[in-house]
């Protein structure tokens, strides 16, 4: 987990520094990254929290950020939807991008077991110990830390790298092509939508592939 821990903290050193520069006090700082734990929803709720935005709208925009987990938690319900209901909010709460990327690389074709709890609690944990660290550093140090270090570019290039990881085959490389394709040309919608139509884009997709894959021999065999 440490290469891609490094790269989230990076993101987390950012959105630190953010909610700083934003006006937020340390008090609030400090619970919004210790409850949120999702730095894009941080990020995209920060302009309106300081803009005095109401609460329904910033949680509006919260959820519509986030709307890429429900598509991710699918993925894991396979091989964790049947632990007990208080175990899986725990598990929630540790989601994030690059664990699901190394979860459903390592995982991919194993049926459950109690060692995928345990891979999960652990990466987890390591995120989220980089992650708290690093934003918690962002705070206290605040105006220290200038924006031209770029570090918001490392955490992109972290996530990156993981998710090039799993593209293995030609199905892996449609859906990827068609998720960049659709995020970059609906890059004008508000509240980074884009990169839900980019999730459910790519979705629709590899279905659509994966059955006309399917089709292709079962109707050689029909001509035979």
């Amino acid at each position: 987990m440490a290469v891609a821990a490094a790269g989230l903290g990076a993101w987390g050193l950012v959105t630190g520094v953010a909610m700083t520069k934003s006006g937020l006090g340390l008090p609030l700082a400090l619970a919004m990254t210790l409850l949120v734990y999702a730095g894009s929803a941080q990020l995209t709720a920060l302009p309106l929290l300081v803009a005095g935005a109401p609460v329904w709208l910033i949680a509006a925009t919260a959820f519509c950020v986030n709307l890429r987990f429900v598509i991710f938690s699918v993925q894991w319900r396979r091989l964790l939807g049947g632990l007990p209901r208080r175990q899986r909010i725990g598990l929630a709460y540790l989601a994030t991008d690059n664990m699901l990327a190394l979860f459903t690389a390592r995982y991919r074709d194993q049926p459950a077991n109690a060692t995928q709890v345990a891979y999960f609690v652990g990466g987890g944990a390591v995120n989220w110990a980089a992650w708290q660290g690093a934003s918690i550093a962002g705070i206290l140090l605040g105006e220290a830390i200038p924006a031209a270090w770029g570090l918001q570019f490392a955490g992109t290039l972290s996530l990156l790298a993981v998710a090039c990881a799993l593209v293995r085959d030609r199905l892996a490389v449609a859906c990827a092509a068609v998720a960049a394709a659709v995020a970059l040309s609906a890059q004008a919608l508000p509240l980074r939508l884009n990169l839900v139509a980019a999730i459910a884009a790519a979705v629709v997709a590899g279905l659509l592939i994966e059955r006309l894959l399917r089709r292709g021999p079962a109707a050689d065999r029909g001509l035979q």
